[in-house]
């Protein structure tokens, strides 16, 4: 009890799970959009380190969210089954939510999961 994640953390955990420990440490990065240092460690992490979908959305993607249109990707989750998926929100935790019109239009890329090798 008293334990949780951000989005980072779930996608993180989730890529230990299947995959092992990171080949890098991803930082965590500023909440604030006005951080222009960690604007893109998200995007940059995920560019490294996930297989780009291009668009495609199938179970098991990892999506970036992008907020605002002027900020790079800030929030991530994964898709489920279902038109479904999975993020983390401080003061909310894990949740389940539907890709509705609202999120859909926020997806700034996807990505899968590597294979294990």
């Amino acid at each position: 009890m008293g334990s949780g994640c951000d989005c980072l953390g779930l996608v993180c955990g989730v890529w230990r799970k299947i995959l092992g420990g990171e080949p890098f440490s991803v930082p965590p990065y500023p909440r604030s959009g006005k951080d222009p240092g960690g604007a893109s460690l998200l995007l940059n992490a995920a560019e490294n380190l996930l297989v780009p979908l291009h668009g495609l959305l199938v179970p098991g993607s990892v999506l970036l969210f992008q907020m605002h249109k002027k900020i790079p990707p800030r929030h991530c989750g994964i898709l489920i089954d279902g038109g479904r998926f999975v993020h983390a929100q401080e003061r909310l935790g894990v949740t389940e939510l539907t890709l509705d019109k609202r999120w859909q239009r926020r997806i700034h890329s996807t990505y899968a999961f590597p294979k294990k090798v």
